[in-house]
């Protein structure tokens, strides 16, 4: 809105209306006008200063808060040569809500709300999650700092996961076993650009708790998503991502966890430290994409007496694709991971391949199929998948 078109609307208004009045007025009649047009200017001296002061009828905060989301519904039919019924079923994986507030030029807040598989609660399937809840500090040109709950800069999709913005149905099991995707921690981070083309993270947060005495040894288990999390030992994290030439990013994180029992003793296991090392290449040229990941944690030998061959936990993958049209598109992925790699006499190792299609109704909606062949320890699992997913 602008104040002063509307100021000067009003007033050559009255004006015009005075003009005529004042034709066929007497005296007394132009002075109660005057006064009356005197009381007018006033009020619209006091609406304008609340317009450019965002009060009133004007703009206020709500002009600086946003407000999107995402969701995903999913039917997965998947046989296994174990069991002689199929594991068919519809869920809505996932329904997020972003809500976000601009404080001022330099002071931002953001926040996401999950509802895992639709229905939370005691007995329920689902869970209501706050994956992220910060404040963005810009205290300097390409340079900033938060403090609060935020996604952990690691990987293609921990950040950046999106339905309409990674192929298949599912999210990749490499980044999920491994890394695991989503994660998120309590604690401070900053951010920012070395220079052209080359930027970094380093946080200090929350770290993993893993409950040794209840048999817990893959990472996933060990994510507190900041739920009254044991902060005995804090994490550490860096992260140095380039992206100089368009449609190609490089990234490279790694983290120190100076103890994943968050000080518990189990028998003669004690301060179990790890250390995660993951890079990873993301390209879209034209129709032609990419994406390749590698993602390992080196963890103290002593998790080895809680679970053969849990020191190591590996994985890796690779997802070529194509954009056969602008809104059609294909890709096949292959992964493998292991959480018990340190053993070579356990047979722990898990082989997926996927190969399917993505359509895009618009940009941010997308229709999804993909087959899919799972080799894992002692077991084969097929089926497929076919899903819908959109962002605003």
């Amino acid at each position: 809105m602008r104040p002063n078109l509307t100021k000067t609307a009003m007033a050559a208004a009255v004006a015009s209306t005075l003009a005529v009045n004042v034709a066929y007025a007497t005296q007394d009649e132009i002075q109660e006008l005057k006064q009356q047009l005197e009381q007018q200017q006033a009020q619209l001296d006091a609406l304008t200063e609340a317009l450019e002061n965002n009060q009133g009828t004007g703009e206020g905060w709500w002009s600086d808060t946003s407000f999107g989301g995402y969701a995903e519904l999913h039917y997965n039919n998947i046989n296994s040569q174990k069991s002689s019924k199929d594991s068919v079923e519809l869920d809505l994986h996932r329904f997020v809500l972003f809500f976000g507030h601009r404080f001022s030029d330099k002071v931002s807040f953001f926040s996401e709300l999950e509802v895992e598989h639709n229905v939370a609660g005691e007995g329920k399937n689902g869970e209501v999650e706050i994956e992220q809840a910060f404040i963005k500090y810009q205290y300097a040109d390409n340079h900033s700092a938060k403090a609060g709950v935020f996604l952990v800069p690691v990987g293609i999709l921990n950040e950046v996961h999106e339905p309409d913005t990674f192929y298949g149905v599912e999210r990749n099991n490499v980044e999920k076993n491994i890394i695991p995707t989503t994660w998120w921690e309590g604690g401070v981070m900053g951010s920012g650009e070395l220079f052209a083309g080359v930027s970094y993270d380093a946080a200090i947060s929350s770290g993993l708790y893993l409950d040794a005495a209840g048999g817990d040894f893959k990472v996933r288990d060990g994510r507190q998503k900041v739920s009254e999390a044991n902060a005995t030992d804090l994490a550490y994290t860096a992260r140095i991502v380039w992206n100089g030439v368009p449609g190609i990013q490089v990234g490279f994180t790694g983290q120190y966890n100076p103890d994943l029992l968050q000080g518990d003793v189990v028998g003669t296991v004690k301060d179990v430290d790890a250390t995660l090392l993951e890079a990873h290449l993301d390209m879209q040229k034209g129709p032609i994409g990419f994406r390749a990941l590698y993602a390992t944690w080196d963890i103290d030998s002593a998790l080895d007496d809680v679970k053969a061959g849990a020191s190591e936990q590996t994985g890796w993958y690779v997802e070529p694709s194509y954009k056969i049209t602008e809104k059609l598109g294909a890709f096949a992925r292959y992964s493998q991971w292991d959480n018990q790699a340190a053993d070579d006499d356990v047979d722990s190792n898990y082989e997926q391949m996927d190969v399917g299609i993505n359509y895009w109704l618009v940009d941010t909606v997308a229709l999804k199929a993909d087959v899919q062949k799972i080799n894992e320890p002692g077991n084969t699992k097929e089926g497929f998948n076919l899903g819908i997913g959109w962002s605003f």
